[in-house]
């Protein structure tokens, strides 16, 4: 019997590389038992995004009310909100639950480049949800958006935008830098308090990348009940996520960015 229960709020993918369908394997890969609260549905595959039909936040909170209420939650995991209404119900809940373990993914942009939030939801985001955050974990590009800034091209600019991104009120934050250039992929942890944590890996020379910072986000939220602090969640997330990104050529979704394999520790 799992003894944690790890919540994703997010939009679906029916390509399953993604989205809830990403979050819910990352959640059974780790041994917790995942649950979900649907945000936005998308018409999406390894090549694009064609749609995205949002559900209303009223809906939102009702899936929210009634499981909270009824489960106990151990994480959560939230992924595309694609509103400010979506977003501002979602850090109403956190507060009403008192979540804990909170791990905010700030979606924005899918990897085909097609926009998932809504540049009105940004400063929601920025404002409601991000303070109430335990662990944010933004992409480049997201790290620019979230501060109104250029993309950061080194790992000094990257830490020092992961600082101004404490600012706004998150406890800690993983700034991934997949997006430079080198033959490792290093993202930085920062808490403004100890010293930042480097994580290395050597990057992986596949097109099926689909998926991978809903992967790496979900699978840090199902470890963080399960790992004595957030570097050892962080580390054993990002080993992980980089063994399923090696065998992810194994799986044939589609013909554009396929996904990662989740499951590669058993089939």
């Amino acid at each position: 019997m799992s003894a944690y229960n790890v919540v994703s709020i997010a939009g679906s993918d029916p390509s399953g590389g993604a989205g809830i369908q990403a979050d819910l394997k990352s959640f059974s890969a780790h041994g917790v038992f995942g649950m979900t609260v649907v945000t936005a549905l998308t018409a999406q595959s390894t090549r694009g995004v064609t749609g995205v039909h949002g559900v209303p936040a009223s809906f939102v909170t009702d899936q929210m009310d009634t499981l909270f209420s009824d489960a106990t939650v151990h994480a959560v995991k939230v992924g595309m909100l694609s509103t400010s209404e979506v977003t501002e119900a979602v850090a109403a809940a956190v507060d009403r639950y008192e979540l804990p373990n909170l791990v905010v993914d700030p979606v924005m942009v899918a990897k085909s480049g097609d926009r998932l939030l809504e540049s009105s939801a940004i400063e929601a985001l920025r404002t409601e949800l991000l303070p109430r955050a335990d662990l944010i974990t933004p992409n480049l590009p997201e790290a620019a958006d979230l501060l109104g800034e250029a993309e950061a091209t080194d790992l000094k600019q990257m830490r020092d935008q992961a600082e101004r991104l404490l600012e706004l009120g998150p406890r800690r934050v993983l700034i991934k830098g997949g997006h430079l250039p080198g033959e490792e992929s290093v993202d930085l942890l920062v808490d403004g308090v100890t010293e930042p944590v480097e994580f290395r890996a050597g990057r992986v020379d596949t097109r099926n990348t689909h998926g991978t910072g809903c992967t790496l986000s979900s699978s840090i939220a199902a470890l963080l009940p399960q790992r004595p602090d957030t570097v050892t969640a962080v580390a054993d997330a990002k080993e992980y996520l980089t063994r399923a990104l090696v065998r992810a050529g194994e799986i044939d979704a589609g013909g554009g960015q396929g996904p990662v394999h989740h499951f590669h520790l058993w089939w």
